[in-house]
């Protein structure tokens, strides 16, 4: 088997200002800060919302976070279990109907082993993937290529949870709701 070692993001895991204008926990501060399009913010249910991810791996680099703050998947009730899933599912719907990818990677980091920089909100990143999506960019020249704009890939994908049976639309700036 190959390795491919991605050492740069080292850098973005330990950093000194990670998210320095929020207090307490930025997955349960972010719904509630400014508008929902400055924090990548697309949709929202009564137990999850959806983000996209800040920094990508690929566009439409997703996470569906429960709104209960908890490191431990299995401290969800049940209703927050099943409305997370639900959200992770029109996730899936709108990324495919937004960006076409040929594939998903999903998956949640549990724990200060698993690799994940925030561990004590649980937040199931949704991946894109293309075939080939991969280069030679990243560990020979210690960069990482996003083909499109955070803001472009919101538009795109806001607009695929917007065309969703049971989207509520806000204003142009606000997260789609899902009862």
């Amino acid at each position: 088997m190959e390795q491919v070692f991605a050492p740069w993001r080292i850098d973005w895991i330990k950093r000194d200002d990670k998210n320095s204008d929020i207090d307490d926990c930025v997955f349960c501060e972010l719904p509630d800060q400014g508008p929902d399009r400055e924090n990548l913010l697309l949709a929202r249910s009564e137990h999850a919302f959806v983000m996209l991810n800040n920094y990508p791996y690929n566009p439409g680099h997703a996470m569906v976070i429960p709104r209960a703050h908890t490191g431990d998947y299995r401290a969800l009730a049940d209703e927050q279990l099943l409305d997370h899933a639900r959200l992770k599912q029109r996730a899936f719907d709108a990324l495919e109907a937004a960006l076409e990818p040929d594939g998903f990677n999903a998956g949640l980091n549990l724990g200060d082993g698993a690799g994940g920089s925030i561990d004590d909100h649980l937040h199931t990143h949704v991946v894109p993937r293309w075939e080939g999506d991969t280069n030679f960019m990243p560990v020979l020249s210690d960069t990482s290529v996003i083909v499109e704009a955070l803001e472009e890939t919101y538009d795109h994908v806001r607009e695929a949870f917007a065309e969703q049976d049971g989207a509520v639309v806000p204003d142009d700036d606000g997260a789609i709701a899902f009862e």
